[in-house]
């Protein structure tokens, strides 16, 4: 089946794909940007704040994504880029009205 309901239905899940993925990916993207930003701001006034660098690479305390949170975030981006692009290429919804 290819009719109209059939590309409502591949567009609505494009959607639905697309605001699922976001809230996951947003979290460590935001830590990275906030804790990179922050550690920067407070090395130029010569406050040493090791342990945002560690927060900014992935190691949360009891929980050391270090080694794989680059890769994480890196695939989130990609998996956001890609949905957001999908979004934009399954073009929009036709207006009906002919007012």
């Amino acid at each position: 089946m290819t009719g109209p309901s059939s590309t409502l239905r591949k567009r609505h899940l494009r959607r639905r794909l697309h605001r699922a993925l976001v809230p996951i990916a947003a979290v460590p993207l935001i830590i990275t940007a906030l804790s990179g930003s922050i550690y920067g701001l407070l090395l130029a006034n010569n406050v040493e704040a090791f342990w945002l660098m560690k927060i900014h690479t992935g190691n949360f305390g009891i929980i050391n994504l270090q080694p794989y949170y680059s890769v994480i975030i890196g695939i989130l981006s990609l998996l956001i880029a890609i949905s957001g692009v999908a979004l934009f290429v399954g073009g929009r919804r036709k207006n009906t009205s002919t007012a």
